[in-house]
């Protein structure tokens, strides 16, 4: 016979999710406590959202943490950072060839 380990997220006396190990576990309830405090304070905000909007809301919030925390902090959102970043890419090369065009002129 097999023995499986398993940790449950409970919320309410309800199950929200299984995981095969206690650090994913811990991490999701780690979520889900941040959820509850975001829902907690999106209800004092001046727009008045439903109770399902703010709980998708504050779980969208929640799960997306790291990129907030990166936005709340002046920085350009992860998947719009790297779209410019190419772009950047392009204009230093070029720069090295206008000022190897420079660099031919003077020395001609």
């Amino acid at each position: 016979m097999a023995v499986e380990v398993k940790y449950v997220v409970v919320r309410n006396g309800e199950e929200k999710m299984t995981f095969a190990n206690k650090k994913e576990a811990d991490a999701y309830d780690k979520m889900l406590d941040l959820a509850d405090s975001l829902g907690e304070w999106l209800q004092q905000a001046p727009v008045s959202l439903e109770e399902e909007q703010r709980e998708g809301l504050s779980f969208f919030l929640a799960e997306h943490k790291d990129v907030l925390a990166q936005i709340l902090r002046g920085g350009a959102p992860q998947e719009a950072a790297k779209k410019p970043a190419k772009t950047k890419g392009e204009k230093p090369a070029a720069a090295p060839e206008e000022g190897a065009a420079s660099e031919e002129q003077q020395a001609a």
